[in-house]
Protein backbone atom coordinates (compact mmCIF):
# COMPACT_ATOMS: atom_id res chain seq x y z
CA UNK A 1 0.00 0.00 0.00
CA UNK A 2 1.61 3.42 -1.04
CA UNK A 3 0.16 6.67 -0.10
CA UNK A 4 -0.77 7.44 -3.91
CA UNK A 5 -3.75 4.56 -3.53
CA UNK A 6 -5.63 6.39 -1.57
CA UNK A 7 -7.97 9.49 -1.69
CA UNK A 8 -9.59 10.89 1.32
CA UNK A 9 -13.21 11.68 0.63
CA UNK A 10 -14.97 13.57 3.54
CA UNK A 11 -17.85 13.84 3.89
CA UNK A 12 -18.57 16.98 5.99
CA UNK A 13 -22.47 17.45 6.21
CA UNK A 14 -24.83 17.60 9.11
CA UNK A 15 -25.40 20.12 11.65
CA UNK A 16 -24.37 18.48 15.34
CA UNK A 17 -27.90 19.51 17.20
CA UNK A 18 -27.14 17.51 20.21
CA UNK A 19 -23.65 19.53 20.86
CA UNK A 20 -25.52 22.50 21.28
CA UNK A 21 -24.23 25.39 22.00
CA UNK A 22 -20.93 24.49 20.58
CA UNK A 23 -22.29 22.86 17.51
CA UNK A 24 -24.54 25.58 15.20
CA UNK A 25 -25.68 25.32 11.68
CA UNK A 26 -23.34 27.48 10.32
CA UNK A 27 -20.68 26.47 12.98
CA UNK A 28 -21.57 22.56 13.28
CA UNK A 29 -19.08 20.06 15.29
CA UNK A 30 -16.97 18.96 13.10
CA UNK A 31 -15.32 22.41 12.67
CA UNK A 32 -15.26 22.34 16.90
CA UNK A 33 -11.82 21.65 18.88
CA UNK A 34 -13.81 19.34 21.04
CA UNK A 35 -11.01 16.64 21.66
CA UNK A 36 -7.89 18.44 21.31
CA UNK A 37 -5.87 21.78 19.50
CA UNK A 38 -7.64 20.37 16.04
CA UNK A 39 -10.73 20.79 14.96
CA UNK A 40 -12.82 17.02 14.43
CA UNK A 41 -12.50 18.20 10.36
CA UNK A 42 -8.64 18.53 10.71
CA UNK A 43 -8.39 15.45 13.07
CA UNK A 44 -10.17 13.22 10.40
CA UNK A 45 -6.99 13.84 7.57
CA UNK A 46 -4.09 14.30 10.45
CA UNK A 47 -4.83 10.33 11.38
CA UNK A 48 -4.44 9.79 7.79
CA UNK A 49 -0.39 10.97 7.91
CA UNK A 50 1.51 7.98 6.50
CA UNK A 51 -1.46 6.18 4.32
CA UNK A 52 -2.58 8.85 2.22
CA UNK A 53 -1.43 11.84 0.46
CA UNK A 54 -4.02 14.85 2.09
CA UNK A 55 -3.42 17.35 -0.89
CA UNK A 56 -5.47 14.27 -2.64
CA UNK A 57 -8.29 14.91 -0.37
CA UNK A 58 -11.98 15.72 -1.68
CA UNK A 59 -13.93 17.70 0.85
CA UNK A 60 -17.96 17.36 0.09
CA UNK A 61 -19.96 20.02 2.29
CA UNK A 62 -22.69 22.55 2.48
CA UNK A 63 -22.17 25.51 0.63
CA UNK A 64 -22.82 27.92 3.44
CA UNK A 65 -19.58 25.63 5.00
CA UNK A 66 -17.23 26.26 2.62
CA UNK A 67 -15.07 28.98 4.43
CA UNK A 68 -14.89 26.78 7.02
CA UNK A 69 -13.42 24.09 5.12
CA UNK A 70 -11.08 25.88 2.97
CA UNK A 71 -9.77 28.04 5.88
CA UNK A 72 -9.21 24.57 8.22
CA UNK A 73 -7.52 22.99 5.19
CA UNK A 74 -5.17 25.97 4.90
CA UNK A 75 -4.12 25.94 8.67
CA UNK A 76 -2.82 22.01 8.04
CA UNK A 77 -1.11 23.06 4.98
CA UNK A 78 -3.39 21.40 2.86
CA UNK A 79 -3.28 23.62 -0.53
CA UNK A 80 -4.95 21.19 -3.24
CA UNK A 81 -7.22 19.11 -1.94
CA UNK A 82 -11.03 19.57 -3.68
CA UNK A 83 -14.02 20.96 -1.97
CA UNK A 84 -17.36 20.19 -3.71
CA UNK A 85 -20.73 22.29 -2.57
CA UNK A 86 -23.50 20.57 -2.47
CA UNK A 87 -26.25 23.07 -2.69
CA UNK A 88 -28.61 20.96 -0.30
CA UNK A 89 -27.54 17.51 1.34
CA UNK A 90 -28.70 14.71 -0.40
CA UNK A 91 -27.51 11.83 1.95
CA UNK A 92 -24.25 10.03 1.29
CA UNK A 93 -24.93 8.01 -1.54
CA UNK A 94 -24.95 11.21 -3.92
CA UNK A 95 -22.25 12.99 -1.99
CA UNK A 96 -20.26 9.91 -2.98
CA UNK A 97 -20.96 9.72 -6.24
CA UNK A 98 -20.25 13.40 -7.05
CA UNK A 99 -16.97 13.13 -5.72
CA UNK A 100 -15.78 9.59 -7.44
CA UNK A 101 -17.20 11.05 -10.48
CA UNK A 102 -15.28 14.11 -10.23
CA UNK A 103 -11.94 12.00 -9.36
CA UNK A 104 -12.57 9.98 -12.74
CA UNK A 105 -12.86 13.47 -14.62
CA UNK A 106 -9.73 14.45 -13.92
CA UNK A 107 -7.56 11.63 -13.48
CA UNK A 108 -5.36 9.11 -15.15
CA UNK A 109 -6.23 6.64 -12.92
CA UNK A 110 -9.20 4.54 -10.86
CA UNK A 111 -8.02 5.84 -7.64
CA UNK A 112 -9.39 4.27 -4.08
CA UNK A 113 -11.32 6.14 -2.18
CA UNK A 114 -11.27 5.79 1.53
CA UNK A 115 -14.56 7.54 2.87
CA UNK A 116 -14.89 9.18 6.30
CA UNK A 117 -17.62 11.43 8.34
CA UNK A 118 -15.80 14.66 9.33
CA UNK A 119 -17.00 14.21 12.89
CA UNK A 120 -15.76 10.84 14.48
CA UNK A 121 -13.46 9.80 16.95
CA UNK A 122 -10.81 7.67 16.45
CA UNK A 123 -7.71 7.10 19.27
CA UNK A 124 -6.12 3.78 18.22
CA UNK A 125 -4.65 5.07 15.39
CA UNK A 126 -2.16 1.88 14.31
CA UNK A 127 -5.11 -0.15 14.70
CA UNK A 128 -6.82 2.19 12.11
CA UNK A 129 -4.64 2.35 9.59
CA UNK A 130 -3.79 -1.85 9.67
CA UNK A 131 -7.45 -2.09 8.68
CA UNK A 132 -7.15 0.54 6.23
CA UNK A 133 -4.23 -1.19 4.93
CA UNK A 134 -6.44 -4.46 4.63
CA UNK A 135 -9.33 -2.62 2.93
CA UNK A 136 -6.75 -1.31 0.15
CA UNK A 137 -6.18 -5.21 -0.94
CA UNK A 138 -9.84 -5.80 -0.51
CA UNK A 139 -10.81 -2.29 -2.51
CA UNK A 140 -7.95 -3.38 -5.35
CA UNK A 141 -9.58 -6.70 -5.98
CA UNK A 142 -13.31 -4.86 -6.53
CA UNK A 143 -14.96 -5.03 -3.50
CA UNK A 144 -16.76 -2.61 -1.78
CA UNK A 145 -15.24 -2.51 2.42
CA UNK A 146 -17.36 -0.91 5.07
CA UNK A 147 -15.88 -1.43 8.66
CA UNK A 148 -17.49 -2.18 11.37
CA UNK A 149 -17.10 -1.45 14.62
CA UNK A 150 -16.54 -4.27 17.25
CA UNK A 151 -19.26 -3.50 20.17
CA UNK A 152 -18.74 -2.95 23.98
CA UNK A 153 -22.23 -2.74 25.03
CA UNK A 154 -25.55 -3.32 23.92
CA UNK A 155 -26.13 0.13 22.17
CA UNK A 156 -29.44 0.89 20.74
CA UNK A 157 -28.22 4.44 18.41
CA UNK A 158 -26.39 2.67 16.18
CA UNK A 159 -27.32 0.41 12.69
CA UNK A 160 -25.58 -2.63 12.92
CA UNK A 161 -23.84 -5.08 9.79
CA UNK A 162 -24.28 -8.93 10.25
CA UNK A 163 -20.79 -11.04 9.66
CA UNK A 164 -21.47 -13.57 7.18
CA UNK A 165 -18.97 -16.13 5.62
CA UNK A 166 -14.85 -15.11 6.23
CA UNK A 167 -13.15 -13.95 3.33
CA UNK A 168 -9.87 -13.61 5.10
CA UNK A 169 -8.49 -13.56 9.11
CA UNK A 170 -9.78 -9.97 9.60
CA UNK A 171 -12.27 -9.50 7.20
CA UNK A 172 -15.83 -10.99 6.01
CA UNK A 173 -19.12 -11.21 3.80
CA UNK A 174 -21.66 -8.63 4.45
CA UNK A 175 -24.54 -11.07 5.91
CA UNK A 176 -26.99 -8.03 6.22
CA UNK A 177 -27.29 -4.51 7.54
CA UNK A 178 -29.69 -4.23 10.44
CA UNK A 179 -32.08 -1.11 11.45
CA UNK A 180 -31.53 0.13 15.37
CA UNK A 181 -32.43 -2.62 17.84
CA UNK A 182 -34.18 -2.14 20.70
CA UNK A 183 -31.97 -3.22 24.50
CA UNK A 184 -33.19 -6.41 24.04
CA UNK A 185 -32.16 -7.29 20.67
CA UNK A 186 -29.07 -4.95 20.86
CA UNK A 187 -28.32 -7.68 24.02
CA UNK A 188 -28.70 -10.39 21.82
CA UNK A 189 -26.11 -9.18 19.06
CA UNK A 190 -23.44 -7.91 21.67
CA UNK A 191 -23.86 -11.91 23.08
CA UNK A 192 -23.76 -13.78 19.52
CA UNK A 193 -20.20 -11.79 18.64
CA UNK A 194 -21.90 -11.74 14.94
CA UNK A 195 -22.91 -8.46 14.97
CA UNK A 196 -21.01 -5.22 14.18
CA UNK A 197 -21.85 -1.04 14.52
CA UNK A 198 -22.03 0.42 11.41
CA UNK A 199 -19.21 3.36 11.25
CA UNK A 200 -20.46 4.85 7.70
CA UNK A 201 -16.74 4.43 6.77
CA UNK A 202 -16.22 2.38 3.83
CA UNK A 203 -13.32 2.01 0.94
CA UNK A 204 -13.57 1.07 -2.44
CA UNK A 205 -12.51 1.94 -6.30
CA UNK A 206 -14.17 4.92 -8.20
CA UNK A 207 -15.61 2.51 -11.05
CA UNK A 208 -16.66 -0.48 -8.77
CA UNK A 209 -18.49 2.00 -6.48
CA UNK A 210 -19.78 3.77 -9.62
CA UNK A 211 -20.50 0.62 -11.65
CA UNK A 212 -22.69 -0.72 -8.73
CA UNK A 213 -24.58 2.52 -8.40
CA UNK A 214 -25.27 3.06 -11.63
CA UNK A 215 -26.57 -0.87 -12.40
CA UNK A 216 -28.66 -0.71 -8.94
CA UNK A 217 -30.10 3.28 -8.52
CA UNK A 218 -29.44 4.82 -11.77
CA UNK A 219 -31.50 7.62 -11.14
CA UNK A 220 -28.83 8.74 -8.59
CA UNK A 221 -25.97 8.27 -11.24
CA UNK A 222 -27.43 9.64 -13.62
CA UNK A 223 -28.53 13.07 -11.71
CA UNK A 224 -25.11 13.24 -9.93
CA UNK A 225 -23.16 12.36 -13.35
CA UNK A 226 -25.28 15.71 -14.58
CA UNK A 227 -24.28 17.61 -11.79
CA UNK A 228 -20.59 17.16 -12.35
CA UNK A 229 -20.16 17.39 -15.63
CA UNK A 230 -22.27 21.01 -15.10
CA UNK A 231 -20.15 21.72 -12.42
CA UNK A 232 -18.61 25.21 -12.56
CA UNK A 233 -15.13 25.90 -10.72
CA UNK A 234 -15.42 28.92 -8.85
CA UNK A 235 -11.71 29.59 -6.62
CA UNK A 236 -11.48 26.70 -4.40
CA UNK A 237 -14.56 25.57 -4.92
CA UNK A 238 -16.65 23.03 -7.33
CA UNK A 239 -20.27 24.16 -7.31
CA UNK A 240 -22.46 21.26 -8.80
CA UNK A 241 -25.12 22.15 -11.01
CA UNK A 242 -28.05 22.92 -8.35
CA UNK A 243 -30.65 21.46 -11.09
CA UNK A 244 -29.14 18.08 -11.26
CA UNK A 245 -27.68 17.62 -8.24
CA UNK A 246 -31.49 18.12 -6.40
CA UNK A 247 -33.18 15.82 -9.27
CA UNK A 248 -31.09 13.09 -7.48
CA UNK A 249 -32.92 10.70 -4.99
CA UNK A 250 -31.99 11.05 -1.34
CA UNK A 251 -30.42 8.36 -0.06
CA UNK A 252 -27.64 5.98 1.78
CA UNK A 253 -25.21 4.18 0.38
CA UNK A 254 -26.22 1.41 2.60
CA UNK A 255 -29.44 1.47 0.95
CA UNK A 256 -28.59 2.45 -2.42
CA UNK A 257 -25.63 0.06 -3.13
CA UNK A 258 -24.03 -1.63 0.01
CA UNK A 259 -27.35 -3.96 1.32
CA UNK A 260 -27.74 -4.67 -2.54
CA UNK A 261 -24.50 -5.58 -3.90
CA UNK A 262 -22.85 -8.37 -3.81
CA UNK A 263 -19.80 -7.60 -3.43
CA UNK A 264 -20.14 -6.16 0.40
CA UNK A 265 -17.26 -6.87 2.58
CA UNK A 266 -16.92 -5.72 5.93
CA UNK A 267 -13.55 -5.03 8.43
CA UNK A 268 -14.22 -5.59 12.38
CA UNK A 269 -12.62 -2.44 13.59
CA UNK A 270 -11.68 -2.40 17.45
CA UNK A 271 -9.47 1.54 17.02
CA UNK A 272 -11.62 3.59 20.20
CA UNK A 273 -14.20 5.32 17.55
CA UNK A 274 -17.24 7.20 18.62
CA UNK A 275 -19.20 9.23 16.79
CA UNK A 276 -19.52 11.19 19.20
CA UNK A 277 -23.34 12.34 18.89
CA UNK A 278 -24.05 13.92 21.80
CA UNK A 279 -22.41 15.55 25.43
CA UNK A 280 -22.55 11.96 27.14
CA UNK A 281 -20.63 9.93 24.41
CA UNK A 282 -18.31 13.18 24.06
CA UNK A 283 -17.15 12.67 27.73
CA UNK A 284 -17.08 9.39 27.31
CA UNK A 285 -13.69 9.88 24.96
CA UNK A 286 -12.26 12.49 26.77
CA UNK A 287 -9.74 12.89 29.16
CA UNK A 288 -10.88 13.13 32.93
CA UNK A 289 -9.10 13.87 36.03
CA UNK A 290 -9.90 11.18 39.19
CA UNK A 291 -13.38 12.77 39.97
CA UNK A 292 -14.07 11.48 36.21
CA UNK A 293 -14.72 14.84 35.17
CA UNK A 294 -13.71 16.54 31.98
CA UNK A 295 -12.88 20.17 32.01
CA UNK A 296 -11.77 23.05 30.18
CA UNK A 297 -11.72 26.41 30.29
CA UNK A 298 -11.87 29.01 33.42
CA UNK A 299 -13.79 26.60 35.76
CA UNK A 300 -13.54 25.90 39.48
CA UNK A 301 -15.19 23.00 41.17
CA UNK A 302 -16.00 21.52 44.71
CA UNK A 303 -17.20 18.00 45.12
CA UNK A 304 -18.13 17.69 41.23
CA UNK A 305 -18.00 13.77 39.66
CA UNK A 306 -18.13 12.59 36.31
CA UNK A 307 -18.79 16.01 34.72
CA UNK A 308 -18.50 17.55 31.27
CA UNK A 309 -17.57 21.23 32.14
CA UNK A 310 -16.67 23.57 28.83
CA UNK A 311 -16.27 27.16 29.11
CA UNK A 312 -15.06 29.34 26.42
CA UNK A 313 -15.10 33.07 27.98
CA UNK A 314 -16.49 33.29 32.01
CA UNK A 315 -15.30 31.46 34.69
CA UNK A 316 -17.91 28.54 35.57
CA UNK A 317 -17.94 27.42 39.18
CA UNK A 318 -19.64 24.10 39.87
CA UNK A 319 -20.66 22.62 43.50
CA UNK A 320 -22.03 19.46 44.79
CA UNK A 321 -22.99 17.82 41.42
CA UNK A 322 -22.86 14.53 39.89
CA UNK A 323 -23.29 13.31 35.75
CA UNK A 324 -23.62 16.69 34.40
CA UNK A 325 -22.84 18.51 31.06
CA UNK A 326 -21.99 22.45 31.67
CA UNK A 327 -21.04 24.36 28.50
CA UNK A 328 -20.51 28.20 28.67
CA UNK A 329 -20.24 30.14 25.20
CA UNK A 330 -20.25 33.42 24.57
CA UNK A 331 -24.08 33.90 23.97
CA UNK A 332 -25.50 30.79 25.55
CA UNK A 333 -25.12 28.42 28.45
CA UNK A 334 -26.24 24.60 28.23
CA UNK A 335 -26.56 23.27 32.12
CA UNK A 336 -27.76 19.53 31.47
CA UNK A 337 -27.88 15.73 33.21
CA UNK A 338 -25.60 13.43 31.61
CA UNK A 339 -28.12 10.80 31.03
CA UNK A 340 -30.32 13.34 29.19
CA UNK A 341 -27.77 14.38 26.67
CA UNK A 342 -29.77 13.01 23.83
CA UNK A 343 -32.35 15.73 24.32
CA UNK A 344 -30.42 18.55 23.86
CA UNK A 345 -31.87 18.21 20.33
CA UNK A 346 -35.27 19.54 21.60
CA UNK A 347 -33.90 22.27 22.92
CA UNK A 348 -32.46 23.32 19.63
CA UNK A 349 -35.58 22.89 18.09
CA UNK A 350 -37.63 25.39 20.23
CA UNK A 351 -34.72 27.94 19.48
CA UNK A 352 -35.77 27.45 15.34
CA UNK A 353 -39.45 27.71 16.38
CA UNK A 354 -38.88 31.09 17.94
CA UNK A 355 -36.46 31.81 15.20
CA UNK A 356 -33.22 32.41 17.72
CA UNK A 357 -30.06 33.26 16.25
CA UNK A 358 -28.87 31.35 18.74
CA UNK A 359 -29.26 28.24 16.49
CA UNK A 360 -27.43 29.26 13.48
CA UNK A 361 -24.33 31.05 14.67
CA UNK A 362 -21.86 31.95 17.25
CA UNK A 363 -21.41 35.50 17.68
CA UNK A 364 -17.84 35.06 16.05
CA UNK A 365 -19.08 34.57 12.06
CA UNK A 366 -16.69 33.45 9.47
CA UNK A 367 -16.86 34.92 6.29
CA UNK A 368 -14.44 34.76 3.12
CA UNK A 369 -12.11 37.29 4.65
CA UNK A 370 -11.73 36.34 8.08
CA UNK A 371 -14.56 36.93 10.89
CA UNK A 372 -16.67 39.53 13.23
CA UNK A 373 -17.85 39.38 16.53
CA UNK A 374 -20.18 41.67 17.43
CA UNK A 375 -18.87 43.21 20.78
CA UNK A 376 -22.07 45.65 22.05
CA UNK A 377 -25.25 46.10 20.30
CA UNK A 378 -27.75 48.65 21.92
CA UNK A 379 -30.04 51.32 20.29
CA UNK A 380 -28.73 52.99 17.65
CA UNK A 381 -24.90 51.68 17.73
CA UNK A 382 -22.91 48.66 17.37
CA UNK A 383 -19.16 47.78 18.31
CA UNK A 384 -17.52 45.01 16.24
CA UNK A 385 -14.54 42.94 16.34
CA UNK A 386 -13.08 42.61 12.40
CA UNK A 387 -9.86 40.10 11.98
CA UNK A 388 -8.86 40.10 8.50
CA UNK A 389 -6.98 37.50 7.70
CA UNK A 390 -3.47 39.14 5.77
CA UNK A 391 -3.66 39.79 2.33
CA UNK A 392 -7.52 39.95 2.47
CA UNK A 393 -9.96 42.87 1.65
CA UNK A 394 -13.52 43.50 2.67
CA UNK A 395 -15.61 44.49 -0.49
CA UNK A 396 -16.72 48.49 -0.98
CA UNK A 397 -19.71 49.41 0.94
CA UNK A 398 -21.72 52.96 0.98
CA UNK A 399 -24.06 53.59 4.03
CA UNK A 400 -26.68 56.47 3.41
CA UNK A 401 -27.48 56.46 7.21
CA UNK A 402 -25.27 55.52 9.18
CA UNK A 403 -21.44 56.53 10.18
CA UNK A 404 -18.79 54.02 10.31
CA UNK A 405 -15.40 54.73 12.62
CA UNK A 406 -12.80 52.07 12.12
CA UNK A 407 -9.63 51.49 14.63
CA UNK A 408 -7.03 49.26 13.46
CA UNK A 409 -5.65 47.50 16.39
CA UNK A 410 -3.05 45.48 15.02
CA UNK A 411 -1.41 45.30 11.14
CA UNK A 412 -1.68 47.27 8.38
CA UNK A 413 -4.84 48.44 6.94
CA UNK A 414 -5.19 50.14 3.59
CA UNK A 415 -8.63 52.20 3.00
CA UNK A 416 -9.86 53.16 -0.27
CA UNK A 417 -12.36 55.38 -0.23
Amino acid sequence: MTKENIVPIVLSGGTGSRLWPLSRELNPKQFQKLISDQSMLQETLSRLKGVADLDTSVVVCNEAHRFLVAEQLRNMGIENASIILEPKGRNTAPAIAVAALDLLSHNNCDPIMLILPADHVISDISQFHQAIGIGCELASEGKLVTFGIVPNRPETGYGYIRQGKSITENSYQVAAFVEKPDSNVAQSYLDSGDYLWNSGMFMFRCSSFLSELESLQNDIYAHTKAAIDKAKKDNDFIRLDKDSFLASPSDSIDYAVMEKTEHAVVIPLDAGWSDVGAWDSLWDVSIKDEQGNFLSGDILTEQVSNTYIHADEKLVAAVGIDNCVIVETADAVLVADKSHAQSVKQIVEKLKEQKREEVLLHQQVFRPWGSYETLVEQLRFKVKRIIVTPGSSLSLQMHHHRAEHWVVVHGTAKVTQ
